[in-house]
């Protein structure tokens, strides 16, 4: 069978391997042939690269004459042959739900969602591939696409780099991590990142749980750090590493019953359990809660949480956090608007961090209100 076609077709295969006369190619280069429309499709798509520079033209304007619904279908169907899903990502002028299809379909190859998201004027569609993290693993290109593409949106942005940094930038060594940290203000931070080496050799402490570690020290919060030094408190080191060490179950209880120090370190566990039980600790404050609800380095549950908790949702100030967090889930920001100030709902609308849709819900209801 020839390479470019998956058909059993006899005469898909006789026509694209050029055994078939010049005039059945022709005929199947127009859409003459009496032949199911997917394969038409995969027909259609190999016989743009015919050698017959007519036959590849007519092939070329069967294709752009198609239907829309055609193509959506196309786009859509895990049956369809790679190349024809290649060739819908590389197609200029897409209507957005068969460029967002593409995006969804598993059978869509690697480098096409790449080629897709370098392309599309579409910020949906760059959302959509950024949810795969597991493409986004098997494809760090596609994650170069999206950083590329001017259309991508804040969400889009904020999971390829969350993807890119915890599969791909864990892996470089101490110094690079450390200048990049550094880059970002985070002193103590690259400092921790540049002794790890040293650290790791006396404590059996791993490259990775440098990393991790770093990630949990705050630089901003004056009483984390050394006034004289400028280096993190090596009680806050130890009291991350030991967390890193227990059990699931160990890491809830302390979310349930551990100290302000403890709750800033469980708070951004990837765990969602664990999350949650720091929101479910009798002892935390409505200004760690304040403060939470701005992070963007919390999970999207502990975000809902807080917004329904009755008590933390009568507060402005948390209520304005959740509004304007990138990570709070679109239909908790969407239920929060009707809450916010005028003044706070037109500066909303002009947030970029935040998903379109409440940027457009906030200014439609500060219009409103305005009549």
């Amino acid at each position: 069978m020839s390479a470019d076609t998956t058909s059993t077709n006899p005469v898909v295969q006789a026509v694209v391997s050029g055994a078939a006369p010049q005039q059945a190619r022709m005929a199947a280069a127009r859409g003459l042939l009496p032949v199911p429309q997917d394969v038409m499709l995969e027909l259609l798509v190999a016989l743009r690269e015919d050698a017959d520079a007519d036959i590849a033209r007519a092939a070329d304007e069967t294709l752009a004459a198609q239907e829309p619904a055609s193509l959506l279908g196309a786009a859509s169907e895990a049956s369809t042959a790679p190349p024809v899903l290649s060739y819908l990502a590389s197609r200029p002028g897409l209507a957005r739900e068969v460029q967002e299809s593409l995006a969804l379909n598993a059978s869509t190859p690697d480098e096409a969602v790449a080629a897709l998201a370098r392309a599309t004027a579409e910020g949906a569609v760059l959302e959509l591939v950024s949810v795969n993290q597991q493409r986004l693993i098997r494809a760090p290109a596609i994650i170069d696409a999206v950083l590329a593409n001017p259309a991508r949106t804040p969400d889009a942005e904020r999971r390829v780099r969350e993807t890119r940094r915890e599969f791909f930038e864990k892996e470089r060594g101490a110094r690079q991590v450390a200048d990049e940290l550094r880059a970002r203000g985070m002193g103590a931070a690259a400092e921790f990142v540049e002794t790890a080496e040293s650290f790791a050799a006396a404590e059996g402490l791993s490259a990775e749980d440098a990393w991790l570690i770093a990630e949990h020290i705050e630089v901003w919060d004056v009483d984390e750090m050394s006034a004289e030094a400028g280096t993190a408190a090596p009680e806050r080191i130890a009291l991350i590493r030991r967390i890193m060490l227990m059990k699931v179950k160990d890491r809830i209880k302390l979310g349930m019953k551990g100290d302000r120090e403890a709750r800033s370190i469980l708070i951004r566990d990837p765990n969602k359990i664990v999350a949650t039980a720091v929101i479910n600790n009798p002892r935390i404050t409505d200004q760690e809660v304040e403060a939470i609800a701005a992070m963007r380095t919390v999970s999207d549950e502990v975000l809902r949480l807080i917004a329904m908790h009755r008590g933390w949702a009568r507060q402005y100030p948390i209520i304005h956090n959740l509004a304007r967090n990138p990570r709070t889930p679109l239909p908790t920001s969407i239920g929060i608007l009707p809450r916010l100030y005028t003044k706070d709902l037109k500066t909303l609308g002009q947030n970029r961090n935040v998903s379109d849709a409440v940027r457009r819900q906030a200014l439609r209801l500060a219009t409103t209100r305005g009549h």
